[in-house]
């Protein structure tokens, strides 16, 4: 897994690429959310539209980024969540945790309402 920072507005887009499978990727991307919450940036949009495989891991790293980000007064919301990786929210009820937006701008935007 790789992935990309970039700020819009108010927020932190990370576009994530590859397969999300924790490990030392789930720690790198935890410590670059803890660097993110001590600079006040707790807005966070996780891009998921590059992502071609997830697994529980994966899902339990966006799990612990979300509360990050919450217990930091913030959020983390997800965008562009292909099919295969909604179906894998849908299963696991995780879709009703998350706010989701079909795509980044969307998201992003929704941290101004």
């Amino acid at each position: 897994m790789n992935y990309n920072l970039d700020e819009q507005y108010n927020c932190v887009v990370i576009t994530l690429k590859g397969n999300v499978m924790g490990g030392p990727d789930g720690s790198k991307l935890h410590d670059t959310l803890h660097e993110l919450k001590e600079a006040g940036k707790t807005n966070v949009v996780a891009d998921l539209g590059k992502v071609k495989f997830m697994n529980s891991s994966g899902l339990g790293m966006l799990i612990s980024a979300m509360t990050t980000m919450r217990n930091a007064g913030g959020d983390l919301r997800l965008a562009n969540v292909a099919d295969r990786i909604q179906s894998l929210l849908v299963i696991t009820k995780l879709i009703t945790v998350f706010k989701h937006f079909d795509s980044v701008k969307k998201a992003v935007e929704s941290y101004a309402e």
